[in-house]
């Protein structure tokens, strides 16, 4: 691991040239640094909502020393339901390259409370217009990692035909398989029919964000990730899957007229549509960032001490298709910059 101090760049230089794919692509890991250090001192409190505020706080303080003229398309809900990171509020100081973002300043607010595994803090980022702008409702989504057929995946063919393309195609057998699953009650008919096809399933209780990214991570032991979860964790999956590799389908599904309402109200038409991850997050020029604030498959979690902590991050870009991953060493006795992680 190597500890890569970050600073933000300071004028005089040509702002509107400085552009996400360089620096911004490392500087934005003081973003989720910062709020996975807020949220790792309520690890194991008992306190969703506490948690959730602390590391959203502490994001947004964070992006005021990035050098963009940012815009949230995928964050804490409406503006009416959300004091900060709202959808369409804007971030950054004002300068530089139009960026669309898309965040989670905790993935996994129950794990914290309950002291869990694999809990995240994750931003997106795009070039202006790169997102689907997801309504906060659920996504049917499946995932595949790198180097398979375009058309091993489809959300209507039975999960027996797709295991049996996919062990094929991995020159196995399906027996071999290990498919991932957020332990719900609405998931029981894909868990019977995954088990009667005769695949292992890993079922995991929150975070498909970083389920569907270990799809593409072959010491994960993850081989195809299905099932229903929120439609923003779908865009920054298929964020994800852009810079990593692999594929993945997502279909919005509505639980009422309200949800149905917001999605028209964000431009979408056709309620039944598949979209693949080019559709939720454009290809080209995507940048994706996450640190562990509790203990993962993916990442560490924040490891505190008295006066410092140590931070284990992933940034990755699909433009170059570089991965880094980042072990930082906090100092609080030393000014951060973020009042809210210091102590």
């Amino acid at each position: 691991m190597i500890h890569i101090p970050f600073t933000a760049p300071t004028p005089p230089f040509d702002i509107e040239k400085f552009s996400m794919d360089r620096n911004l692509a490392l500087e934005v890991v003081r973003v989720t640094e910062a709020a996975a250090l807020a949220a790792s001192k309520l690890v194991g409190c008992g306190d969703e909502k506490a948690a959730d505020h602390a590391a959203v706080e502490a994001m947004r303080e964070a992006f005021n020393s990035l050098y963009i003229q940012g815009r949230v398309v995928i964050g804490e809900g409406e503006r009416d339901e959300a004091p900060m990171l709202y959808i369409g509020e804007e971030v950054g100081l004002g300068k530089g390259p139009r960026i669309d973002i898309a965040l989670d300043p905790l993935e996994g607010t129950s794990i914290v409370a309950r002291g869990g595994p694999n809990a995240l803090a994750v931003v997106a980022m795009a070039d202006e217009g790169g997102f689907l702008n997801a309504p906060d409702t659920y996504m049917e989504k499946i995932a595949v990692g790198p180097g398979f057929s375009k058309n091993i995946l489809d959300l209507d063919a039975p999960l027996a035909d797709i295991l049996q393309k996919l062990a094929a195609e991995k020159g196995g057998q399906v027996k071999d398989l290990n498919v991932c699953i957020l332990d719900r009650p609405r998931h029981e008919d894909l868990i019977t029919q995954v088990r009667q096809a005769g695949a292992r399933i890993c079922l995991i209780s929150d975070g498909d964000v970083s389920a569907v990214i270990a799809c593409a991570e072959a010491e994960s032991g993850i081989d195809l990730y299905v099932g229903t979860g929120g439609a923003p964790e779908g865009v920054l999956a298929a964020a994800a899957l852009q810079c990593t590799g692999g594929q993945m389908l997502g279909r919005l599904v509505f639980r009422n007229n309200d949800e149905i309402a917001r999605a028209e109200k964000w431009g979408i038409r056709d309620l039944k549509r598949i979209y693949t991850q080019d559709d939720m997050a454009a290809p080209g020029n995507v940048m994706f960032a996450a640190t562990g604030v509790t203990d993962g498959p993916m990442l560490k979690g924040v490891r505190r001490f008295p006066g410092g902590a140590v931070t284990h991050s992933i940034v990755m870009r699909s433009k170059s298709g570089t991965i880094r991953r980042i072990e930082a060493h906090h100092n609080f006795h030393r000014k951060t910059g973020f009042s809210a992680v210091d102590s």
